[in-house]
């Protein structure tokens, strides 16, 4: 098995490993802050650079506090692996589901808050009613429930029913989103749990609500895109100077 840990930048790898590396240690880290975290459970993970069929994800028994760069293990997403190998068969089964199924896709966080739990129960699923919301408008998949994944023959569902979206709602499981970068995969994340929450908070006041119409919808996925490409990527640099105020070994 094709397991590296405690891996350094100077004798092991190349540059841009390493900072993908530290990119996937900072979510970890921030998950962790925002208290999305389940002591050791659930996962993000990061395809290696230059490696296309290998990712990155923590070791099975740590907090996700305790993630540095170089702790991180590498996985190979063509293998069979549980916890023998150090790390989690639930959350190697999904994430190398989607690392296989989408090569557009560089990192993936996968949460199981009560926020994003209870979005999960909902039939109807994320109604268009808040700014957070439309990020996600034309771009969310649906996954039916299959108990815990761990099994194999699960992967292919999960990435038809991911299709090219930039998110998944997990029925009765859990919320899931992708990006191109550390940064994408962890914002969409952020919006999609502040979105179950304003619909959740909104939906138990009894009230009517106001469903944003699908042009407006389109016009601001549009308005999305720019802001990421732009000005929108300055928060990254600025969650990372946050982090090393907060603890910097994230970087080691």
């Amino acid at each position: 098995m094709n397991i590296q840990t405690k891996a350094t930048p100077a004798t092991t790898m190349s540059s841009a490993e390493w900072q993908s590396r530290v990119d996937l240690a900072a979510v970890y880290r921030l998950v962790a802050h925002r208290g999305w975290d389940d002591v050791i459970y659930n996962h993000c993970s990061m395809r290696v650079p230059g490696e296309a069929r290998k990712f990155l994800m923590k070791q099975h028994e740590l907090l996700w506090t305790e993630v540095t760069a170089s702790n991180l293990v590498k996985v190979d997403m063509d293998e069979d692996l549980d916890e023998r190998a150090g790390v989690n068969r639930p959350g190697f089964t999904l994430h190398s589901a989607i690392l296989r199924g989408r090569a557009d896709v560089n990192c993936a966080v996968h949460v199981h808050t009560r926020t994003g739990m209870a979005i999960a129960g909902l039939k109807r699923g994320l109604r268009m009613i808040s700014q957070e919301a439309v990020r996600f408008f034309g771009s969310l998949g649906y996954h039916p429930y299959e108990g815990i994944t761990e099994d194999f023959d699960e992967r292919d569902r999960l990435i038809a029913h991911l299709g090219d979206n930039r998110a998944m709602i997990m029925h009765n499981h859990g919320v899931l989103t992708v990006g191109k970068t550390a940064r994408e995969a962890f914002i969409l994340m952020k919006h999609l749990l502040e979105a179950a929450e304003i619909q959740l908070s909104m939906e138990a006041t009894g009230g009517e609500l106001i469903e944003i119409p699908p042009e407006v919808c389109k016009k601001t996925v549009m308005q999305y895109e720019k802001h990421d490409s732009g000005r929108g990527a300055a928060d990254w640099p600025a969650y990372l100077r946050m982090l090393d105020r907060l603890d910097p070994s994230y970087r080691n």
